[in-house]
């Protein structure tokens, strides 16, 4: 076994190195601890000391005193001081800060900063909104040689309640339809409100009614708001209102303006719309004795005007009574009187005054009795006769149409509404859901229709057949419809009646007219003798069926199959034939009817060859009767044209 031993200078090595190797361990165990403001920046080798930092940071209020009260009035600075171990500042190091972001926002907004000669870097700190309060804590970090370190402090944070005050206006008052602007001051509590981002609300009294505008979420520049008010017609002054959103407070002021003058009144409505009122007492359906008619007053900018007395009077309408004679103007403008009417059928228009002097007229408005007079009873059908004695119509297809047409003393259309009863005594008149019809303008229409009875055996009581009360009996002809058409004044009845034929559908009456001669025909061929090439024969020629009644309205009579020779023959159809005496007098009620009821026709036939006739020829022709529901019925005629 060797012995080892070490001499003084080898362990004086010895446990220097020893003792370097406990106090590397020592600054190993020491560095980068979380809550350590310094930094550790030493250099590998060991030849050299360590560089090492510390990070304070503070908050300062707008006068450079320590704070941590943040407010929307009251933003802070926030300063990041770094130094190394000895105190000296260090420059141009990062510092990141941060906060809660819901809290407060940083200037500049990305948070960060260099730091400058004297080792700060800066930030300010405002609050998130003027809403947010509560604390937060603000940290600043910086980095340097690879190490980090930071700081931190806490921060209290109060809500701002901002309101507006001072308002002003500019002109202070103005004239009607003018404008203005209005100026408020937005304070924080006692100072000028200098944050940005926040608007001003403007509203009125007038505003709220459309007589006044006014530019709303006017934003604050510099502690101030200022909006355009307008005048649409609030007359006098109005209360202009300043809010603040998210302020409970209201700041108002009074705006002085102008009153708005006159300027016309106008006539602009009547009720009944379109329709004349009656006289006192007669009703009607739909109808009334009162006028209710309607002015607006205008101002000087054509806008309805409020507030305005005004004064009525009646011109014309003997016994007319005007039922209010004064009216102040509503929110539209607007004035009403009503009128009602007297005994007595007239005109009237109404004036409406302002205490200015200006005026206007109403339309003038007709009251009439709206009463039905005997007079004014008109009855009449589209055809007079129809082709119905052996032929019912068919259901929706009317055989004609009756219209009764009535007025009141005045000459003026009934009521609208005026109910008219329909009777016959042959066919059927009406529909089933009314027997009459209602007017409407005056008159009203019903259908008649052929079918069972076509004889009056037993006809009904009428208001126009009731002798007894100064009706007339109805004729019995056969095939002859009396309609009777009725209605009421209130006091008695009104009645007219009118005659329509059934008539039959083939001419079975046919007489020849040829200068004195008068002759029956059949349906054999009626020789018309000889005349001259050069010369012109005419006859005429009567139809009826055959009770003597026309035929039926609209019935065509030609000449047919004619054969050397030309012809014509006037009318060529059957017009409206009315019953009529042996005279021909007319009676469209069918009281006076006598003979035959047939029309007449001209026929003219002339040769084909009047000026070179070389021999005689002999022309044949029929003359057809067709009726409307296409029976035809011809007559065969021969005529000789001799050569001179």
């Amino acid at each position: 076994m060797r012995n080892f031993s070490l001499g003084n200078t080898s362990w004086s090595r010895v446990s220097n190195w020893l003792l370097l190797l406990v106090m590397s361990a020592v600054l190993a165990a020491c560095g980068g601890g979380g809550g350590d403001p310094t930094i550790d920046g030493g250099k590998g080798g060991g030849t050299t000391g360590g560089v090492a930092a510390t990070v304070t940071v503070s908050l300062l209020n707008a006068a450079g005193q320590p704070s941590n009260a943040l407010s929307s009035t009251t933003p802070l600075t926030a300063k990041a001081l770094v130094t190394d171990l000895n105190g000296k500042p260090i420059s141009d190091v990062l510092v990141a800060f941060s906060t809660d972001n819901t809290m407060a926002v940083m200037s500049p907004s990305v948070g960060t900063a260099l730091t400058d000669a004297t080792g700060t870097a800066s930030v300010t700190l405002r609050p998130f909104s003027l809403s947010a309060s509560g604390a937060a804590t603000l940290r600043a970090t910086t980095t340097a040689n690879g190490a980090v370190a930071s700081s931190q402090i806490n921060y209290v944070l109060g809500a701002t309640d901002l309101s507006a005050a001072n308002m002003r206006f500019s002109p202070a008052s103005i004239p009607a339809y003018g404008t203005t602007n209005v100026t408020v001051d937005v304070m924080a509590g006692t100072s000028l409100y200098t944050g940005s981002g926040q608007t001003v609300n403007f509203s009125s009294t007038c505003v709220a009614a459309g007589k006044a505008s006014v530019t709303s979420g006017v934003p604050v520049v510099n502690g101030k708001a200022t909006a355009v008010f307008r005048d649409l017609g609030c007359n006098d002054y109005d209360m202009v209102n300043a809010t603040v959103p998210g302020s409970a407070s209201m700041y108002h002021a009074t705006l002085p303006i102008g009153r708005v003058a006159p300027a016309s009144v106008q006539f602009s409505s009547v009720s009944p719309v379109g329709k004349s009122i009656v006289i006192q007492g007669q009703g009607g359906i739909a109808r009334t004795e009162m006028a209710t008619l309607t002015f607006r007053v205008f101002d000087t900018f054509n806008k309805p005007l409020v507030g305005q007395e005004v004064t009525f009077s009646l011109l014309n309408g003997p016994g007319m009574t005007l039922n209010k004679v004064k009216d102040t103007t509503d929110a539209n403008g607007d004035v009403i009187t009503t009128v009602n009417s007297g005994t007595t059928p007239t005109t009237f228009r109404v004036k409406a005054s302002l205490a200015s002097g200006i005026s206007t007229l109403s339309d003038s408005i007709l009251v009439t009795t709206g009463l039905p007079v005997q007079t004014a009873f008109s009855l009449s059908s589209v055809k007079s006769s129809v082709e119905g004695w052996s032929y019912d119509s068919p259901l929706g297809t009317p055989a004609t149409t009756v219209t009764i047409l009535l007025a009141d003393q005045a000459g003026n259309p009934v009521p609208d509404g005026t109910p008219v009863v329909f009777q016959s005594n042959l066919g059927a008149i009406g529909s089933s859901s009314m027997g009459g019809c209602t007017t409407m303008n005056g008159g009203c229409s019903v259908d008649f229709r052929s079918q069972n009875p076509r004889v009056a055996t037993n006809p009904p009581v009428t208001p126009c057949n009731d002798v007894s009360n100064g009706g007339t009996a109805d004729s019995l002809w056969p095939g002859l419809a009396t309609v009777c058409a009725s209605t009421s004044d209130g006091n008695k009845t009104l009645s007219a009646k009118i005659a329509i034929f059934l008539s039959g559908s083939r001419p079975e009456n046919v007489m020849l007219f040829d200068q004195s001669a008068q002759v029956s025909l059949d349906r054999s061929t009626y020789d018309l003798g000889s005349v001259s090439a050069a010369a012109v024969r005419q006859f005429s020629l009567r139809f009826s069926d055959l009770h003597q009644n026309p035929m039926p309205s609209g019935t065509t009579v030609a000449i047919t199959n004619m054969i050397n020779g030309v012809g014509s023959i006037t009318p060529d159809s059957i017009q409206n034939i009315y019953p009529h005496n042996t005279l021909g007098v007319d009676d469209r009620t069918g009281g006076n009817i006598q003979g035959n009821q047939g029309g007449r026709h001209a026929v003219t036939i002339n040769s084909l060859t009047p000026t070179n006739c070389v021999a005689n020829v002999v022309s044949t022709f029929n003359v057809t009767v067709t009726t409307p529901l296409g029976n035809a019925t011809s007559y065969p005629f021969r005529l000789t044209f001799s050569c001179p």
